[in-house]
């Protein structure tokens, strides 16, 4: 993100944390980190790997648990990249901030399985206010520039 994000953005993001954990409490306790979500996730894996495969023009790499495809065609998903499952699909050769932003959304992934898609899209489009991109860190997933220290 160029520019500054707007006034109060941080009191807006722990607003959206504390929804998503009531949220959270509305989903059976079998659903999270179990071995059904863990199928999900495996599931979003298989479906990152043949969108990726079908897709990519680079260098299929491994990042921990992470599969990073790169070379996507910018058509194939939004912003910088997309993390289905254990995989991350772009077109650049993301830093390790990003990646270490996109591990968080492969375990966000494996605790919530294939409620994840609709969770994501239930928490909106704006990064600043979607529990799951702030969970992920916003700084590494330059949506906010890094504080200064």
């Amino acid at each position: 993100m160029s520019r500054q994000p707007p006034a109060g953005w941080r009191e807006r993001a722990d607003r959206a944390l504390a929804r998503g954990k009531r949220w959270d409490r509305l989903i059976p306790r079998f659903l999270l980190d179990s071995p059904i979500s863990h199928a999900g996730a495996w599931y979003g894996t298989i479906v990152g790997w043949i969108w990726g495969s079908i897709w990519s023009t680079g260098r299929i790499e491994r990042h921990g648990e992470l599969w990073v495809f790169h070379g996507m065609p910018p058509r194939t998903f939004r912003r910088g990249g997309v993390c289905v499952g254990r995989c991350f699909l772009t077109s650049d050769v993301p830093s390790a901030t990003v990646l270490r932003h996109e591990a968080v959304h492969a375990r966000q992934w494996q605790r919530y399985g294939i409620l994840m898609p609709l969770l994501y899209l239930l928490a909106g489009t704006d990064p600043l206010r979607n529990r799951f991109e702030i969970e992920a860190g916003l700084e590494d997933g330059n949506y906010v520039p890094r504080a200064s220290s």
